[in-house]
This record gives C-alpha cells, sequence and structure tokens, in this order.
C-alpha cells in the first residue's frame, strides 16, 4: 500500500480514492479463499461473482457500475468469454481438437454437464472451466434476450479465434481482424446488452464501427502493453507488417530496448491504437444512462492512460508497464461523467505531443490525430 500512495503523491485526490478505497473497499474485495474451495459453499450466482473477481479483478471492479438486472448478464457474458479465450491460450490441444471446441462452444451454453478439466494456465482458469456447469446455470437463469446476445457472440467469437488458430497474425489487416473476433465483438455485445436492457436507446446496438472501436481500443492496448509477457508465453499478436519493417525477429526489441528502432515500433503501434479514440467518443456521447456511461468510459480512459505511459517507453520490452492504481481508484470512486472523460482524453493528447520529438513525423501525425480528436471533444 505504501508504495502505491507514494506513486501518487503528487495527485492527492488519487491518495484520498486510494485510502477511501481501503477502507469502503468490501464490495470490490476479491474472496480469500480458492476458487476451487468455493465451489461447493456458493451457490451458482454467488460462485459466478467469485469467478468473476478471481480471473479479473478490474472488470470485476467495473462491472460494479451496472444495475443488478444489467450487472448479472454481464457477468455471465464476460465468464462465457473468458473461458473461451482459455481454451484458445491452452496449448495442450491438438489443433483439430481445439478448432473443434472454438467452433462448437456457443452450442454448450445450455448443457449443464458439460465442463473442460485441466484446461488453462492459471488455476482459476482451470477451476472455471471444471465447473462450467454452474457458468451454464446461472446463464440460463438470465432473460432470454440476454442470452440470444450472448451464444450469438459466443459462436461469433469462437469462430473467428478458431480461423487465427491457423494463421499467424501478419498484417495488419489481419491485427485489425483478429482483434475484432477477441474484443470488438465484445464491445458489439455489451452494446445490444445495454440496449435489449432498456437502459440505452435500440438504435445503440446498431453502432457497430463504434461498439468495435470501443473493443479495438482496449485490445491494442493490452497487446502493446503485454508484449513481453506475450514473448515469454510463446505467442505474439504485434503485426509482422509493423514491426517487420524495424527487426528480422520479434525478440529482437527485448534485446534491445532502448535502440531507437525498438522505440519507432512501439510508436507507431501506439499511434495505430490511437486512431480509435475518436470513435470511443463517438459512442461515449451517445450513452445516457449513467451507470452504463460509467461502465464504458472507466476502461476506455484507463486505456489512453496505459498508452501514454508505455509511448516511447523502453520499459515495454523488459517488463511490465502499468497505470497508477492511484488512478483507476480515483475512476472508479468518484462520478465519471462524460465532461470528466473528455477532459482526461485531452489532457493525454497532450502528454502523447510533449513526449514525441518536434517536428519528427511522428510528431506530426500525433497533431493531426490530436485535431481530430479534439473537434471530436469540441462536438461533445
Amino acid at each position: 500500500m505504501i508504495p502505491t500512495l507514494y506513486k501518487s503523491a503528487l495527485h492527492p485526490r488519487e491518495v484520498r480514492a486510494l485510502l477511501s478505497l481501503k477502507i469502503k473497499g468490501q464490495r470490490f474485495a476479491v474472496p480469500k479463499e480458492p476458487l476451487a474451495e468455493l465451489v461447493e459453499k456458493l451457490d451458482d450466482a454467488a460462485f459466478c461473482c467469485a469467478a468473476l473477481s478471481k480471473v479479473s479483478r478490474s472488470f470485476a471492479v467495473v462491472i460494479q457500475q451496472l444495475s443488478e438486472n444489467l450487472k448479472n448478464a454481464v457477468c455471465v457474458f464476460y465468464l462465457v468469454l473468458r473461458a473461451l479465450d482459455t481454451i484458445e491460450d491452452d496449448m495442450q490441444f491438438s489443433k483439430e481438437e481445439k478448432l473443434k471446441i472454438l467452433r462448437n462452444f456457443y452450442k454448450k451454453s445450455y448443457d449443464e454437464h458439460y465442463t473442460l478439466k485441466n484446461v488453462g494456465d492459471q488455476e482459476d482458469y482451470r477451476v472455471l472451466l471444471e465447473h462450467y456447469d454452474k457458468v451454464v446455470r446461472f446463464f440460463k437463469s438470465q432473460d432470454a434476450r440476454y442470452r440470444d446476445v450472448i451464444v450469438d457472440i459466443t459462436k461469433r467469437m469462437g469462430n473467428g479465434m478458431a480461423d487465427f488458430v491457423e494463421k499467424e497474425v501478419v498484417t495488419v489487416e489481419d491485427y485489425n481482424l483478429y482483434c475484432h473476433y477477441v474484443a470488438g465483438l465484445v464491445g458489439i455485445g455489451l452494446s445490444e446488452l445495454f440496449s435489449v436492457s432498456g437502459l440505452e436507446s435500440p438504435e445503440l446496438k446498431k453502432q457497430h464501427q463504434l461498439s468495435n472501436s470501443m473493443g479495438l481500443f482496449l485490445q491494442k492496448t493490452n497487446i502493446i502493453r503485454d508484449y513481453n509477457e506475450d514473448l515469454f508465453s510463446d505467442r505474439s499478436f504485434w503485426p509482422k507488417e509493423i514491426w517487420g519493417k524495424y527487426a528480422d525477429d520479434l525478440s529482437w526489441f527485448s534485446e534491445h530496448p532502448n535502440d531507437k528502432r525498438s522505440l519507432d515500433c512501439l510508436n507507431e503501434l501506439v499511434l495505430d491504437a490511437l486512431q480509435h479514440a475518436p470513435d470511443v467518443i463517438d459512442y461515449l456521447r451517445l450513452l445516457k444512462e449513467e451507470s452504463v456511461f460509467r461502465f464504458a468510459a472507466i476502461p476506455q480512459v484507463m486505456a489512453i492512460a496505459t498508452l501514454a505511459v508505455v509511448f516511447n517507453n523502453p520499459k515495454v520490452f523488459t517488463g511490465v508497464v502499468k497505470v497508477r492504481k492511484g488512478l483507476a481508484a480515483r475512476l472508479i470512486l468518484y462520478d465519471l461523467s462524460l465532461e470528466d472523460t473528455l477532459k482526461y482524453f485531452k489532457k493525454y493528447s497532450r502528454v502523447f505531443l510533449r513526449k514525441s520529438p518536434a517536428g519528427s513525423d511522428l510528431h506530426k501525425q500525433l497533431l493531426a490525430w490530436s485535431k481530430t480528436l479534439n473537434q471530436k471533444i469540441k462536438e461533445s
């Protein structure tokens, strides 16, 4: 706690938020017991809530912003897709087995006998799939309109993941398509859930491009940030069309983190991710219900803050780079309005300009991007 407070020392509101979260944070607390020990103790709904906090604490915290009805549907949605993602990442399957499971996983949505043992590279992921029957029962308890959305997105995502089992991310087009399958579809599915809940307009679910951009902005941020972790897990999602301009092998960057070519590659990827930010602004200003807005906006602010930290930062190639926990605490605890969100985007747009060499091509591209972004902000 002390090192975390130290990092936020120059940001008093973050310090207050951290202390407040520590005092009042019971609703955000991750269960102390291992998930495997909670299987018999908790009913299906409580198990799913506990599982969510175990497999993704950040998402579990953000989901608390939602109303009870929608919160449960989104919880199930995330767990189903987390299970699918765990299958995609697991290396024990033959290619044929993995393709079959990914393409047919959506069919198991109503099968209370379906489980998978010893799948996943983390204990909580393995427990989730070993007791997937509890997720299925909780899923079946949701409104039919929510279930239809979840099954449809699961089917489309599973097929997309299967397509990329057989090919690598080489071109920028591949990169965008892969990110669409694993994250853009999440954005599209969430928009549909928001609409069918009645909390947002029926028109929102038709905003496929904007919804897709919401997912791509988050996914590309994670892919850029997780270079080091993914490299040593023998996987990579950086498109060769970009990194191949700067090196013959992706691992070269980890060996030469301070080299100009490494930083130029990193910055080009960040600039690519930033192209989705204007769509993010357009999407967020469509949201009318406060809890939905906060749920959608908090991860986007965290994403642009993360990009600002990784931009031109050689530490990306040698370790983990994260934003201050104090910023996350502040976003979670304090009301976040559209006006606040726009201020964050404007603030970080200035950070990118400040960190890029004046007069460089990169600086010129960022100036053009910043102009577009600020025009969107002005229109909001």
